[in-house]
């Protein structure tokens, strides 16, 4: 029997499906008692340091944590967990951790870097462990802007070291007690065989590893670019949950909404097929109440099911007043997706709503929803989605938005342009432009941009690296590209041309027209870094 300590913070139904697909069973901790009592406890840590400590405070649980740590029982911490068995961290200043390790975690500093680290690293192992064994030196998942570095007096727990920028602890190991920064629940076949040989190793003594000299053998360790399928998910007009694709943003083909598949099962195909995260856009989300979507709530938690790597969901991330006038907030809206599978929550049109309220003012109220998310889950778990069109102007002069030249003039031979931001699938522009909206979501709280192209949208001619470059320089957080795949050449160009972190596509995907392998096989070929 495995204990799952789950206090309510994020995502722990993938951790709860990895160790059920591993063929075990698993119970949660009802009562400080049980983290005492339990054969093997596993601790994962979604969330802001701060609001990882404040629950566990909350619920009695910090004293039998540390006691059960001390006593060098079995613990298998993952990412917060693992930051919380330090003293402090930057992220929540004033905030006491476990303090079973001296220092502070702190904040990545390499400016030159993208921050969250999201992504799929590698590991150096600096000593033997059988929960290694079998591992190839894959890469693994990480999501995280904080980062652990130990104290000489120690350096006896030191399991595992990734270079992000700088080198940080990725894992640590004493006795019986173990901590991952990355995901094994999320990080595919690799990351589910480590976790299976912690759980064999507790139930016996048949795991062994072989004698490899560690000494010697570290190397920089690199953050693979990845490939994203994305499933723009809505009822078609039988009322059917399918999986769409629009031509600028249009998703009808002869009056019908456009079929491409069922969203579970698709998910799972490009899971196996070598995706390295999976995006779910509600593309209906705007009309309907999220927190009744109740079939839109059930593709995460069967998706979960079989899918061990990230999973975002988009659409509704809103604040709401149902017909009884009950209000709910976005975070309660969030954290019913995060309870049903959802590792990252993408926010489109009320993102734009809210950064022109924080352009008029400057002041973060902490009322937004990416404020309120971002607070309690972390700035990983806040995607924006944005949704912009060109709109040409003769001279810079002409608009008070950022522009670019551009290398495709307008209609009328326009050498400039700037992205105007939408809202409702497309359908309405906002006085608002891309750099606008990504520079002020970032300043918010937001972790990541997922940067769309109405005019690229359907036309498989590839990315867009103006709009990309153009946001880009103008955030610190990573990009997602999107819009306009129509090849597997386009991923190389589009890797080379620009410095986003990772780049989506879905209609070329739903057809099988190019293949996710393709895409990895190709950008291998080119020198481009993968998992």
């Amino acid at each position: 029997m495995i204990t799952l300590l789950d206090y309510g913070a994020g995502n722990v139904r993938s951790v709860r499906n990895a160790i059920r697909k591993l063929g075990y069973t698993v119970q949660d901790v009802k009562c400080p008692a049980d983290i005492l009592s339990a054969d093997c406890l596993i601790f994962p840590g979604v969330g802001s340091y701060g609001s990882v400590m404040e629950r566990l405070q909350r619920d009695c649980f910090v004293e039998p944590l540390i006691e059960r740590i001390h006593s060098d029982k079995p613990v298998l911490g993952i990412c917060v967990a693992l930051q919380a068995l330090f003293e402090g961290s930057e992220e929540s200043p004033g905030v006491a951790g476990l303090s079973i390790l001296k220092g502070q975690i702190k904040r990545f500093t390499e400016s030159s870097l993208s921050v969250p680290q999201i992504g799929w690293n590698g590991v150096n192992l600096h000593k033997q462990s059988a929960l290694f064994a079998g591992y190839n030196g894959e890469k693994l998942y990480f999501v995280h802007s904080y980062r652990a570095t130990l104290d000489e007096s120690d350096e006896e727990w030191l399991l595992a070291t990734t270079n992000y920028g700088e080198e940080f602890v990725s894992g640590v190991q004493k006795g019986n007690v173990t901590a991952f920064q990355f995901h094994p629940e999320k990080s595919g076949s690799a990351g589910l065989n480590i976790l299976g040989n912690y759980l064999k190793s507790k139930k016996d003594d048949a795991i062994t590893v072989s004698a490899k000299e560690l000494s010697g053998s570290q190397k920089e360790t690199k953050i693979a670019k990845r490939v994203i399928a994305c499933l723009d998910v809505r009822t078609n007009d039988n009322g059917d949950l399918v999986v769409t694709k629009g031509d600028q943003y249009d998703v009808r083909d002869k009056g019908e909404v456009r079929n491409l598949g069922k969203p579970v099962k698709l998910a799972k195909r490009y899971y196996e097929e070598g995706a390295d995260e999976i995006t779910f856009l509600n593309i209906t989300g705007f009309r309907d109440f999220p927190m009744k979507d109740q079939p839109m709530l059930e593709v995460l938690q069967k998706t979960s099911e079989n899918v061990f790597v990230p999973l975002t969901i988009g659409g509704g991330i809103r604040e709401f007043t149902d017909s009884n006038g009950k209000e709910y907030t976005a975070l309660d809206v969030a954290s019913e997706y995060f309870r049903s599978g959802a590792d990252k929550i993408s926010i489109g049109s009320d993102a734009c709503y809210t950064a022109e309220e924080y352009l008029k003012t400057g002041i973060k109220t902490g009322k937004s929803s990416i404020e309120q998310i971002s607070i309690v889950y972390g700035a990983q778990a806040v995607v924006i989605s944005v949704d912009p069109r060109r709109v040409y102007v003769k001279n810079p002069e002409d608009t008070d938005h950022n522009t670019i030249k551009t290398v495709v003039p307008g209609p009328e031979g326009e050498e400039y342009c700037w992205y105007q931001c939408t809202v409702m699938g497309g359908r309405e522009g906002r006085d608002l432009d891309a750099v606008q909206l990504a520079s002020s979501c970032e300043a918010l709280g937001a972790g990541e941009i997922l940067l769309n192209c109405i005019d690229k949208d359907g036309t498989n001619s590839g990315f867009d690296f103006e709009l990309i470059n153009h946001v880009k320089s103008a955030v610190s957080i990573p990009v997602i590209a999107s819009s306009g795949a129509g090849s597997a050449a386009h991923f190389v160009d589009v890797f080379r041309a620009t410095d986003a972190e990772a780049a989506l596509a879905a209609g070329i995907f739903h057809r099988k027209e190019v293949p996710i392998a393709e895409v990895k096989e190709t950008l291998k070929d080119n020198g481009v870094e993968i998992r």
